[in-house]
């Protein structure tokens, strides 16, 4: 007879370990915060999770400045899944986008940045350069005028429009096209 409440009791300690797979899962980051699929559970539908780090966005933007663009609109991505309505991730992400060729999906970003904060000079002239990576020229010069109108001092801006008349010397045309 004793044999079966010690029995009984193991297979009820194995059916309650069984349930702590979630607990296995979860982990803390450094500021004690849940992460896993406790987490998950914990949240309600809709609710969009605190990142207190913003350790995406610092890797994006070091992988931009390397010229790692790819992996830089990995973290820019990243960035914004986590905080969609951070307009400095949305603008990175766009111009991730510009420098692989997804002209595409930097459109929606540069729209999901626009919403967030409006065309201020720093996303015009981001519009700016991605028409120019396209060819689109006209396009390019009305964003970087834009930009220019609004600050007619940035450098930047300065300097990109400087870029796109240097890229009108060195359009090949035909000869017998008169200009």
């Amino acid at each position: 007879m004793r044999s079966v409440p010690h029995i009984f009791l193991c297979g009820t300690f194995f059916i309650l370990l069984s349930g702590c797979d979630t607990l296995r899962n979860a982990s803390h980051d450094t500021s004690g915060e849940i992460t896993g699929s406790i987490a998950s559970l914990m949240q309600e539908p809709g609710d969009v999770k605190y990142h207190a780090s913003d350790e995406s966005l610092r890797l994006a933007r070091k992988y931009f400045e390397k010229g790692a663009y790819g992996t830089a609109e990995r973290y820019f991505r990243d960035a914004v899944e986590k905080s969609p309505n951070d307009r400095a991730a949305w603008i990175g992400l766009a111009a991730s986008y510009d420098r692989i060729g997804r002209f595409d999906f930097a459109d929606k970003a540069y729209r999901a940045a626009i919403k967030l904060g409006g065309e201020t000079p720093e996303l015009l002239n981001n519009l700016g350069y991605s028409y120019m990576l396209r060819g689109d020229l006209r396009t390019a010069r009305a964003k970087f005028n834009a930009a220019l109108e609004q600050d007619p001092q940035n450098p930047t801006i300065r300097n990109n429009l400087e870029l796109l008349n240097a890229s009108y010397r060195y359009i090949e045309r035909d000869p017998q096209i008169s200009n």
